[in-house]
């Protein structure tokens, strides 16, 4: 037995398991990574353009001098293949430092240029952080915010968008994806909701775990602000945009130069762009073939985990099911209940699998998004979470499954 493995097992018994006592090599050819709906690897197309414009078109895109257009140019290109991948118009991408960003631009600057004529929103209680927070804030200011509850099977009910949405409401914001189940969100009934109210409410969605994992065309879907990032695509960080209808009037919230026609100043991130747009080409390009390998992958991971006495697949409806319309191909949600998600996932960090207890944007904290689900306090504290990519195959799922129950028996003896 090596040393690493002596000191893994000795603090498995130890029972305080600490991140840094289960350091694995980086750049470990062997590693799985399964943690995409945290971040993703950036592709190498990608890669190749932003060291392109990092060296060879390093103008600000604002200036008069060629550079400044050469540069200018890479951001047109970008901007033209993010719009065609949700069949939108170029100068409706607005571009942003990422998601979180794009979240609040569209939060506040929804709330700030509607709240005339009312001051009611309607959300839920499963959104990012950066909207809930926004949300949060708002309340402070005045609005009133009304915050839907998921159902077990991890959807907000349509019953309660109906009800909640009236002729007062000013905006309604709804993630696309829920970045912990893959539990997709009644975002088209939203839009009808918006409309039998009889009210002149924006609908708002997080699309950064849904954009270029589930078909999506705003304009079908009735959305008039949406929100992307690059770096859950395979490019790099530091980008966003938020699709803006044309029409749909927001307020900024960062004043300066008058960038992104004064809805975004701040010089734009030229390399960071032109990274995200060649991701999003790529990512387009694939997107029939990346989808279908990565239900097979979470299909697999069902049926496996299925047979495992010790693990619980969440939420019950969704580990069970393949209806494509219902989930997201790229998130699978477990437990296995008496092991805490960071003993678990440490264990499989030292196998050299990467996977996640939830949100990375909550760091370790106890998922809010399941209990908000009514799960058991058992099945949260026990919560991992694997989000595929199109770099994951079958055999790495296969040594997930393996080390998962091996992992299962093991430290329940360990106890």
């Amino acid at each position: 037995m090596s040393g690493f493995q002596q000191k893994v097992d000795f603090l498995l018994k130890d029972k305080a398991v600490m991140p840094h006592y289960f350091f694995i090599k980086r750049g470990n050819p062997m590693s799985i990574y399964l943690d995409n709906s945290a971040t993703t690897r950036v592709c190498d197309e990608a890669a190749q353009k932003v060291l392109d414009a990092m060296q060879n078109h390093y103008g600000n895109p604002s200036s008069l001098h060629s550079m400044g257009v050469d540069a200018e140019l890479i951001l047109k290109e970008a901007r033209e293949n993010i719009a065609d991948a949700i069949s939108v118009k170029p100068n409706e991408i607005f571009f942003t430092s990422g998601g979180t960003e794009a979240n609040n631009l569209a939060v506040f600057g929804a709330a700030n240029a509607l709240k005339r004529l009312g001051k009611r929103i309607v959300t839920t209680s499963i959104e990012h952080p950066s909207v809930l927070n926004a949300m949060k804030e708002l309340e402070k200011q005045g609005f009133e915010v009304i915050y839907l509850k998921p159902a077990p099977d991890g959807a907000i009910k349509v019953e309660d968008l109906n009800e909640a949405v009236t002729s007062e409401t000013i905006l309604v914001s709804i993630m696309i994806v829920n970045n912990e189940t893959g539990a997709i969100q009644p975002v088209e009934a939203a839009k009808k909701a918006i409309k039998r109210a009889g009210s002149p409410a924006l609908l708002h969605c997080d699309a950064v775990q849904g954009f270029l994992k589930v078909p999506l065309r705003p304009a079908r879907l009735g959305i008039d602000l949406m929100t992307m990032s690059s770096h859950k695509i395979h490019g790099p960080k530091g980008a966003g945009a938020l699709y803006i209808r044309t029409g749909a009037r927001i307020l900024p919230v960062i004043f300066g130069g008058g960038q992104e026609k004064g809805i975004r100043s701040g010089t734009e991130p030229v390399p960071a762009i032109a990274g995200f747009g060649e991701a999003a080409r790529v990512a387009y390009k694939k997107f029939a073939e990346t989808r279908e390998n990565m239900f097979k992958l979470r299909g697999y991971l069902i049926k496996r985990l299925a047979a495992m006495p010790q693990v619980v697949l969440n939420p019950t409806c969704a580990g069970q099911s393949s209806k494509e319309e219902l989930y997201a191909p790229h998130i699978l949600n477990f437990s296995v209940p008496g092991i805490r998600s960071e003993i678990m996932l440490h264990y499989l960090e030292s196998k050299g699998i990467y996977v996640s207890s939830g949100s990375a944007c909550s760091k370790g904290a106890r998922s809010r998004v399941l209990a908000e689900m009514g799960l058991p306090s058992d099945i949260i504290d026990s919560s991992i979470r694997v989000s595929f990519s199109r770099f994951n195959t079958r055999s790495d799922v296969e040594t997930l499954a393996d080390e998962i129950l091996k992992g299962a028996e093991r430290l329940a003896r360990s106890k």
